[in-house]
């Protein structure tokens, strides 16, 4: 294996990590040597893949979790450190993007929701570990974004707005608990996940190929590659920046 990317010894914290995204890259650590600690609200599915983890020779905890509620984190990280004493790569994974049928029918509650577990969450979640880490041997912070962040979302507005904030917050975060703690984020872009089964999938297909210049989706598996990079010693003189894994999307 090569050593950058080589996270023997290493804990990973991933959140949303029972699907998706976060699934693929959970897995993908824990084939290369990571321990990982595996977060959602559904503790049955994370337990799920906490076995497959645990057949693949390493240890794994899993914890339910809503990221969005700023009373439960505390408790995840006790529980990180409890069981590993460290947290080596924090990946804020988790999101949400409710659908909605026009603006002024976007009620606060769904507002909160989206701000809660897209840009609340990771900012509490990076203070706790992140301070952890300054303290300790440091570490690494991965977000996951979205080209919502940066491209008009029309029907994912409070979703994009929130995931600005999590871009904000990266470069904010970078300096905040530098130089110990590298934060970077990956900007994400339409992945065919379980979220995707919501789509039309036959209008996308027909948008995807005049404005992506891959000409369609993303696979779960091509989110690894740019965060197994930012997790690893190959990123370590990269801070506070943010990378594009979206197909090519304007």
């Amino acid at each position: 294996m090569d050593q950058l990317l080589d996270f023997t010894g290493k804990v990973a914290l991933v959140t949303g990590g029972s699907r998706g995204l976060g699934k693929a890259m959970v897995l993908a650590l824990a084939e290369r040597g990571a321990d990982v600690v595996i977060t959602s609200r559904k503790a049955e599915s994370c337990e799920e893949v906490a076995r497959t983890v645990t057949a693949m020779g390493r240890q794994a905890l899993a914890y339910g979790c809503h990221v969005g509620h700023w009373d439960e984190l505390e408790g995840l990280v006790d529980a990180a450190y409890e069981r590993f004493a460290k947290v080596d790569i924090l990946i804020n994974n988790a999101g949400m993007s409710p659908l909605y049928p026009s603006l002024g029918a976007i009620s606060e509650e769904l507002f909160d929701k989206v701000m809660g577990v897209n840009l609340k969450g990771p900012f509490r979640l990076s203070a706790l570990v992140g301070e952890r880490m300054a303290a300790g041997e440091g570490g690494c912070i991965v977000n996951i974004s979205s080209t919502a962040s940066v491209n008009p979302s029309p029907t994912s507005e409070p979703y994009g707005a929130a995931k600005a904030g999590l871009n904000a917050i990266t470069r904010s975060f970078a300096f905040a608990l530098n130089p110990r703690v590298r934060v970077n984020c990956v900007i994400a872009g339409p992945f065919l996940t379980d979220i995707s089964k919501a789509w039309d999938m036959e209008a996308f297909e027909k948008r995807a190929e005049t404005s992506l210049a891959l000409h369609r989706g993303g696979q779960p598996e091509e989110i690894v590659g740019a965060a197994l990079y930012l997790a690893s010693d190959g990123a370590s003189f990269t801070t506070g920046t943010t990378i594009r894994v979206d197909g090519g999307t304007p």
